[in-house]
C-alpha cells in the first residue's frame, strides 16, 4: 500500500467515526418513524444533549483516546487512564464536557479511576452487552493487521474488556476488527463479508467458545445480512444490533454519505450506528470521500487531523 493511500485510510476511519457520530448526536433516541418523516440530511444542531452542528459524543471522544495511546504502544494501563481522563475532566472532548456515557461504560471507568485493573474492570454479564467497546475500538486494526489472528484476537478481547468483558461483546469487536483488517488489506467487502463467514466461525470453535456464543451471530456468520429488509435491522445499543445494523448500511450503500446517513436514519442508538458505520465507510472509501462541509464542521477539526497524522507517522 502507497503512503499516500495508507493515510488516506487513517483519516477516513477517524474522521469517518466523528462524522457518523456527529451525525447521529442530534437524533439519538428519534425513533425509525420519525426519522422517516424527517429524516437527517445534513448535520444539525439541537437534540436531547443539546448540541452545535458537528459535535460528536463518547463514541469519538473515546475512540480517539485509543488511537492516541497507540502511538506509544500496546498499554491497556494507559488506554484506561485517558478513559478516565475523557470522563472526568473532558480529556479528548468535543467541547471540554464529556455527555452521553453508557451504563457500563460508566461502572468500568469508575472503577478504573478507583485503582482497579483495566484487566479486571470489564462487565462480564449477559446484561452488560451495550455497545461501549465496539464503538470507540476501530484505530486498533492499524496496530494488530500484521499479526497473526490468535494476537489479533488477543489483544482485541483485551481492549473490549476494560469496558465489556462479555464475549457477546468482544466478538463482536473482533468480528468489526476483522472486518476493519479486511479493507485496511484492500479486499473488496463483499470478499470479506464472504470470508468472515468461513473464517470467524472456524476459529472461534478452535478456542472452544460455547456454539450458543456463536450462533447469535447468524445474521453475519450464516446469511448475507445485506439481502435483509430494513425491518429485519435493529438499531439499539445492543452491541450486536448495532454491529449488524452498521455492516448492513456499509453493505447496501455504494458510498460515505449514504452510509452513514442511512445509518444515523435508522433510529435508536444514532451516534454509535453511525460512528461504527462511518469507521467502516471512511476506511474503504478514504477520507476523500467524506464530503468536506461535514468534516470541516466538526468540532476540534484541527486536532483531529494532529491526531490522524501523529498516528500515521507512528505506524510507518
Amino acid at each position: 500500500m502507497k503512503k499516500n493511500e495508507f493515510k488516506e485510510k487513517v483519516k477516513g476511519l477517524l474522521f469517518g467515526t466523528a462524522v457518523g457520530d456527529a451525525l447521529g448526536v442530534p437524533v439519538e433516541f428519534k425513533s425509525r418513524e420519525y426519522l422517516k418523516a424527517n429524516p437527517v440530511k445534513d448535520m444539525i444542531s439541537g437534540g436531547v444533549h443539546n448540541q452545535a452542528a458537528g459535535t460528536w459524543s463518547d463514541d469519538s471522544s473515546l475512540t480517539f483516546c485509543l488511537a492516541e495511546s497507540l502511538i506509544n504502544g500496546f498499554n491497556p494501563k494507559d488506554v484506561a487512564d485517558k478513559f478516565v481522563k475523557s470522563v472526568y475532566e473532558g480529556y479528548w472532548t468535543a467541547n471540554g464536557r464529556f455527555f452521553d456515557l453508557g451504563y457500563a461504560t460508566g461502572v468500568a471507568i469508575k472503577k478504573l479511576k478507583s485503582g482497579v485493573s483495566p484487566l479486571k474492570s470489564g462487565a462480564k454479564t449477559e446484561y452488560s452487552n451495550g455497545n461501549g467497546s465496539l464503538m470507540r475500538i476501530s484505530p486498533l486494526v492499524f496496530y494488530i493487521y500484521k499479526e497473526p489472528i490468535l494476537k489479533r484476537y488477543k489483544k482485541t478481547k483485551i481492549i473490549s474488556s476494560i469496558t465489556h468483558a462479555h464475549m457477546c461483546s468482544v466478538i463482536s469487536c473482533f468480528y468489526y476488527i476483522e472486518f476493519l483488517r479486511g479493507i485496511l488489506l484492500g479486499e473488496e467487502k463483499f470478499e470479506t463479508y464472504s470470508r468472515l463467514k468461513k473464517e470467524i466461525p472456524s476459529f472461534l470453535s478452535s478456542l472452544k467458545v460455547k456454539n450458543k456464543e456463536i450462533e447469535i451471530f447468524d445474521k453475519l456468520l450464516s446469511g448475507d445480512i445485506y439481502k435483509l429488509k430494513e425491518s429485519d435491522i435493529s438499531s439499539s445499543g445492543y452491541v450486536l444490533h448495532t454491529l449488524e445494523a452498521s455492516v448492513w448500511c456499509f453493505m447496501t450503500t455504494d458510498n460515505f454519505k449514504d452510509a452513514v446517513l442511512k445509518a444515523v436514519n435508522l433510529g435508536e442508538d444514532t451516534d454509535s450506528v453511525g460512528a461504527v458505520s462511518g469507521a467502516m465507510a471512511g476506511l474503504y472509501y478514504g477520507f476523500s470521500s467524506i464530503p468536506k462541509k461535514w468534516t470541516k464542521k466538526l468540532a476540534r477539526y484541527g486536532d483531529i487531523i494532529k491526531l490522524s497524522d501523529s498516528f500515521y507517522i507512528f505506524l510507518k
